[in-house]
């Protein structure tokens, strides 16, 4: 039995090993929801690139996840295309073709330049099945 635990005592517990570093400040990640229904019905129905994913993600989580006062619109503001394909890694032009990719599918409006449109559901038939009401 000592040869066990001597062998034992030289690795850490598992628990030790998850703890953050006493030094180093340990990050909290946030979380934002996205529902079902898109995994479950938007991506094996829409045939969305990965540029499209990524941007939709994104306004989705500005307008529904995050802080905002036209929430009840569905409306997310959009500052800077130029900051939105670098956080994105993507150029401006594949950053265009992906919102007027996104606006032909109808899952988001350009409300003005800066200013989107963001269904909650996804589609408007999902919105009308799950009862979202935008406030006009």
């Amino acid at each position: 039995m000592g040869d066990i635990r001597s062998v034992l005592s030289m690795y850490k517990r598992r628990d030790d090993k998850l703890a953050p570093e006493k030094n180093a400040a340990a990050e909290v990640p946030t979380l934002s929801e996205v529902p079902d229904v898109f995994i479950d019905e938007v991506l094996p129905h829409f045939k969305l690139n990965r540029h499209e994913i990524a941007l939709l993600m994104y306004l989705h989580r500005q307008v529904w996840s995050r802080p905002n006062l036209y929430r009840d619109h569905g409306i997310g503001p959009l500052n800077s295309y130029q900051e939105l394909a670098r956080l994105l890694h993507l150029n401006q032009d594949e950053l265009m073709q992906a919102l007027r990719a996104l606006e032909g599918m109808r899952f988001i409006q350009t409300i003005r330049a800066g200013q989107y449109f963001v269904r909650k559901y996804f589609t408007e038939e999902n919105d009308a099945k799950f009862g979202q009401r935008y406030e006009f």
